[in-house]
């Protein structure tokens, strides 16, 4: 038994990060911290919000601003999840389960957060961050989306949009 709990910890000792083939995926965005025991950990910065901050099209405020708004959303509980459906009970509703309802104080305190900060934005500014932010499509989709038919003018008004969102939203929350 203690020559197996030795190899396992020789195995997970040997961890030495990311393949070259995720590194290549990643663009050159990813960042390398220190675990403090001795490790490195990699921080891959994948999301489109990470990547428009790392190209610069971001300020660190406007960027502030969006990151706080995506947090408010996931600790609300909003973000979709996965789920079987029981062919047995296609019809039969479960009223213990309160689907779309918090399901602690933290919640609603988010939710409520979250809430004020889409009647701050709008819309239509609101579907852009929506859609960048927290369901992690590109500037150029979320663009698509609010009707822009050109490729770069598309893209350009995500972007524009995302920053004055950012920027409000920092402002809201006392962060500039």
């Amino acid at each position: 038994m203690a020559r197996a709990a030795k190899r396992q910890a020789t195995v997970q000792d040997r961890f030495e990060g990311p393949n070259a083939h995720r590194i290549a995926k990643s663009e050159g965005l990813f960042q390398i911290g220190d675990d403090k025991q001795g490790g490195k950990t990699w921080t891959m910065m994948d999301s489109p919000l990470e990547r428009l901050f790392a190209q610069n099209r971001l300020s660190k405020s406007e960027y502030d601003g969006l990151v706080k708004y995506r947090i408010h959303w996931f600790r609300a509980g909003l973000q979709p999840s996965l789920g079987s459906v029981d062919l047995n009970r296609v019809f039969a509703s479960d009223p213990s389960n309160f689907s779309g309802m918090a399901k602690s104080e933290a919640q609603v305190f988010h939710r409520q957060k979250w809430r004020e900060a889409c009647e701050l934005l709008g819309h239509r500014a609101g579907m852009i961050v929506d859609n960048v932010v927290c369901a992690e499509q590109s500037a150029l989709m979320a663009g698509m989306c609010i009707g822009w038919k050109n490729r770069p003018q598309a893209e350009a008004a995500a972007i524009e949009m995302l920053r004055d969102s950012g920027y409000r939203l920092a402002r809201h929350w006392g962060l500039i």
